[in-house]
């Protein structure tokens, strides 16, 4: 069933694929999109963590939430869907939540990314992933833009009007962490003032996890 894929990757680097596992760290707007591409590839082993169910709010952007699974755990229906596909990817789901007291026992693992919305968790993410040498990627924010074109893959060092990227910045400063830390990050600057409730829609939190996705899936054939 990957055989258009192998057309333009070869057999030799979807075996590539079938003998990796990626770690996703919350399967929301951003990640549930992450784990469908990961999976349409043919990644051989995912784990998915993420404590949240399906709320009636999610369903204007995320890929697990339809009026049928609310009220289930997200990883679940990520789990359901992907084993529905039949290309054989092993899924572990983990409903807890991920802090730095518990992300080391996650991180067996070839590569990480980072979908989470807790900046405490990202910075514990990226700092554990760069200390075991784990090729990763954290999405920056998604709310309040409007255009998918302006994200990018970039170094969290280079991005701009990008707040959640600003606030991490400074935590990585303080922690005094040193090395690459590649992020999907907007450059579009936010649409809306003053709305307590952070607006969203469905293409760009989409676009944010589908390049994460390409971007580990680039990293393992690479290697």
């Amino acid at each position: 069933m990957l055989e258009r894929l192998e057309l333009l990757i070869g057999n030799e680097n979807i075996d590539k694929l079938r003998n990796r596992k990626v770690l996703v760290i919350g399967v929301g707007g951003v990640g549930g999109y992450a784990v469908e591409i990961l999976a349409r590839s043919g990644v051989g082993s995912l784990v998915l963590v993420d404590p949240d169910i399906v709320e009636e709010t999610n369903i204007n952007r995320q890929l697990v939430a339809l009026t049928s699974t609310i009220g289930q755990y997200k990883v679940d229906v990520l789990k359901n869907r992907i084993e529905d596909m039949g290309l054989g990817t092993s899924v572990t789901v983990i409903k807890e939540f991920m802090t730095a007291s518990n992300i080391e026992k996650y991180l067996e693992v070839d590569f990480v990314i980072d979908a989470c919305d807790t900046l405490p968790t990202k910075l514990s993410i990226i700092e554990n992933c760069i200390k075991k040498k784990i090729p990763f990627i954290s999405s920056m924010g998604t709310g309040n833009k409007m255009d998918p074109s302006k994200l990018e893959i970039v170094d969290l060092d280079k991005t701009s009007y990008d707040p959640v990227a600003k606030r991490l910045r400074k935590l990585v400063r303080e922690a005094n962490i040193h090395g690459k830390i590649p992020v999907v990050s907007s450059k579009e600057e936010k649409r809306v003032d003053g709305e307590k409730v952070i607006p969203s829609n469905a293409f760009v939190p989409a676009s944010a996890g589908i390049l994460c996705a390409s971007y580990i899936i680039n990293q393992m054939i690479s290697r």
